[in-house]
């Protein structure tokens, strides 16, 4: 975080206290102060943005509400056993359930399709995995379908494909619209373009968080930065890393898919959105050494991987325009899965992050679980930043 002198206008700003201040306004910064809020009512909250609501992932992603993590349940299994693999599942279906619950209900203005996700297979290898997942999952009770080509062909209009798995309960949403209704139901004060230096102590032992605009003194400070915590605070360096992921979208066709679909090993993501364009993001594999960092600019390379799979793969979006082009931070923890805590050497900063590009499928389960630690409660022990 860098503030320049010209733009500060803090010295015009009086201070304000909260009880807590939560510092990013994505999906889990609006998460946390949802479940404080539920907590306590009149707990006063303030949440401060560098840009806008959801202006960073939140706002950047391609909506998939997927369950799991980063990884086939099965590469899950071989890294941490079929019981561990299978409570990190649970936590992301739990996630969907409480935002149904809490967030969703019936709206009809979120674009939300819980009909499932595909992912799909090119190659006799990657099919074959795909199997060995689905009976992974069968056997624990998740629900999924497996598909053949043709089926492909009929369901996605995709060609290319020699079968796949459906994730039955997997949901897609326009997450935009997702994280606005969650700080809308949360009820927090959002301070917009309010971007953070520091935390320093603050009056009568409380926390000084310290803003272009002024300083917002708080008893408990809740950083929510994700992919940007080591930005302003070096303990996250070795524990999240910043990592681009890049995007674009068609101009609008006829609905043709039935649902969200990844390929390549959940490296890229493709869906139809509601009016009818057609998104695809990934391939980040193609520039791996360089897309990290905090930029979000998009490159020829990976742009040109995006288009060519779409003209590829599916035949009624040949010679179609391309209207959008963007790049979004993410952050990857070091093992793959989310994180909360607070920090050791000042037990009033709490932080959670860690989403590893599954945000929508973890954040506001991940926000639960700060809170729950907060008032005492126990939280899954592969949640908890002391494993580091």
């Amino acid at each position: 975080m860098s503030i320049s002198y010209w733009l500060d206008h803090s010295a015009n700003t009086s201070n304000e206290t909260y009880d807590v201040v939560i510092v990013g306004a994505g999906l889990a910064g609006t998460s946390v102060a949802y479940w404080l809020k539920k907590e306590e009512p009149d707990c006063k909250i303030a949440i401060l943005e560098k840009n806008e609501l959801a202006g960073g992932a939140s706002g950047r992603n391609a909506g998939f509400i997927t369950c799991g993590s980063v990884e086939h349940f099965n590469r899950l299994v071989e890294r941490w056993g079929e019981d561990l693999a299978y409570q990190i599942w649970n936590f992301s279906e739990v996630n969907l359930s409480l935002l149904k619950e809490h967030i969703i209900g019936g709206a009809t203005d979120l674009e939300f399709d819980d009909k499932g996700t595909f992912s799909l297979a090119s190659t006799d290898q990657e099919f074959h995995e795909l199997q060995e997942t689905a009976a992974l999952m069968e056997k624990r009770g998740i629900d999924v379908e497996t598909v053949n080509g043709s089926q492909i062909r009929t369901r996605l209009g995709a060609e290319g494909f020699i079968g796949g798995i459906k994730y039955l309960s997997d949901a897609s949403i326009n997450p935009l619209r997702l994280t606005r209704r969650i700080c809308e139901k949360g009820g927090a004060k959002l301070f917009e373009r309010t971007e953070v230096s520091r935390i320093e102590e603050g009056p009568e032992g409380t926390r000084s968080v310290v803003t272009n605009r002024g300083r917002f003194n708080a008893s408990v400070v809740i950083l929510a930065l994700n992919g940007y915590l080591p930005s302003i605070d070096p303990y996250f360096a070795d524990k999240v890393f910043p990592t681009r992921g890049q995007i674009l979208t068609t101009e609008p066709v006829p609905k043709f898919m039935e649902g969200p679909c990844y390929a390549h090993f959940v490296l890229d993501y493709f869906r139809q959105v509601q009016d009818g364009r057609v998104l695809i993001g990934g391939f980040r594999q193609l520039e791996k050494e360089t897309e990290t960092g905090y930029s979000d600019h998009v490159t020829d390379k990976i742009q040109g991987a995006l288009g060519e799979f779409l003209e590829r793969h599916f035949p009624v979006l040949r010679g179609k325009k391309i209207t959008h082009r963007w790049a979004g931070v993410m952050g990857f923890s070091v093992d793959g899965q989310p994180f909360v805590g607070a920090k050791p050497d000042d037990q009033q900063v709490f932080f959670l992050g860690g989403f590893t590009a599954h945000g929508l499928g973890l954040s506001f389960h991940t926000g639960k679980c700060l809170v729950d630690l907060m008032y005492g409660r126990d939280i899954p022990g592969f949640l908890s930043a002391k494993r580091f």
